[in-house]
């Protein structure tokens, strides 16, 4: 690693890789540089926009606990081994993660939040930051989804008289006693969260398809086949579709069969527009609403990349495995088909092989490509 100072005085430090964030994917890519031979610090850096370890977990509703949230996976080299299943995952995952950082000595700097990655006209990119200038010979970004909440416009959203919140901002149901809630979205936060706030407040629960009820659990034979099918839309350029949305919602998770059985997932259609004082459909039906919550899910945090033009008509940005197609230096991992703890795991050991044969043998990347 070299230092110096760049034309505005901020300080400019040269690795060979800078990678973007410090959740799943990004630990688990440090991790395996290190495994490939970078040295820690020295050749690669690790740079996170939140204050402390965790990434999206330490942002979690406390009622989210280990025994209710979807598996979390080991990541690699070591064990989680989490306490009761009812702790809240707010605590004891991002607790994991500041113990790996400190067993394997990770370069992770933060609060480093990165503003935009360009191209320089010396084969390197210059990842401009509000800490200082890193440039890298090579970058992986690992930033994940939950910094960019997505909300959905409709028609008098604006002059809506009571409280729109998102997932993001959810804490406890407690906060909706006694109101009506009109919950958006058709995935698993959507059905976990109204099947909380039912309890307190009366509830109207809308999406824009039918869902799609599956008996069985998610299992690896049909993990493979989602893999698969959001994989073949990141290598066509097309944006990564809903996990939901292919998998459907499984009757055999414990929230999903409460709710079932209380009567409290019943889906109504999307509404044509909101009002002063809830939402109303074409046909003129009207539901009061004290509340509009968006579990509406996320878009990919790569707007500091937007300098790279990686963009395809499509809308999505087209890849090649880990990498952003034809151009093997900038890597996605925790995108498309990697965004889950398992695939950004392995997303992330890829990514650091295929950066140990760019930048230490491009010989062998050629011959193995």
């Amino acid at each position: 690693m070299t230092s110096r100072r760049d034309v505005d005085g901020a300080v400019d430090v040269a690795v060979d890789v800078v990678v973007i964030g410090a959740g799943q994917a990004g630990l688990s890519t440090a991790w395996a540089l290190a495994r490939q031979g970078f040295e820690p610090g020295t050749d690669f850096v690790v740079l996170d926009g939140e204050d402390g370890a965790g990434g999206a977990w330490q942002h979690r509703w406390p009622s989210l606990t280990l025994g209710t949230t979807h598996r979390v996976h080991d990541l690699p080299g070591l064990r989680f081994d989490p306490p009761a299943h009812d702790t809240p995952a707010v605590a004891s995952v991002p607790a994991y993660f500041a113990e790996y950082e400190r067993r394997f000595e990770l370069p992770v700097h933060r609060p480093v939040r990165v503003r935009a990655v360009r191209r320089t006209g010396e084969d390197r990119f210059r990842v401009e930051t509000d800490s200082g200038v890193w440039t890298a010979r090579a970058v992986v970004n690992a930033t994940g989804t939950w910094s960019r909440p997505f909300v959905p416009r409709y028609p008098g959203q604006e002059f809506f008289g009571g409280r729109q919140l998102h997932t993001v901002d959810y804490r406890s149901a407690e906060e909706f006693a006694g109101q009506h809630v009109v919950v958006v979205g058709g995935g698993a936060s959507a059905t976990q969260l109204l099947g909380e706030i039912s309890r307190v407040a009366s509830t109207t629960w809308v999406t824009r398809r039918p869902p799609v009820w599956r008996e069985g659990p998610f299992d690896e034979d049909l993990g493979r086949e989602v893999v698969a099918r959001v994989a073949e839309a990141v290598r066509e350029g097309r944006r990564p579709g809903s996990v939901v949305g292919l998998t459907g919602l499984s009757v055999a998770t414990p929230y999903i069969r409460d709710g079932l059985d209380r009567g409290v997932l019943r889906r109504r259609p999307m509404f044509d527009r909101i009002t002063a004082d809830g939402v109303e459909w074409a046909d003129g039906r009207h539901v009061r609403a004290d509340t509009i919550l968006w579990a509406t899910g996320f878009r990919a945090a790569v707007q500091h990349l937007a300098p790279l033009r990686l963009r395809g008509s499509g809308g999505g940005i087209r890849m090649d495995g880990t990498h952003i197609a034809g151009e093997p230096r900038v890597h996605l991992v925790g995108y498309g088909p990697s965004a889950s703890t398992i695939g950004a795991n392995r997303a992330g050991q890829a990514a650091a092989r295929q950066l140990r044969r760019l930048l230490r043998d491009p010989g062998e990347l050629h011959r193995t490509a």
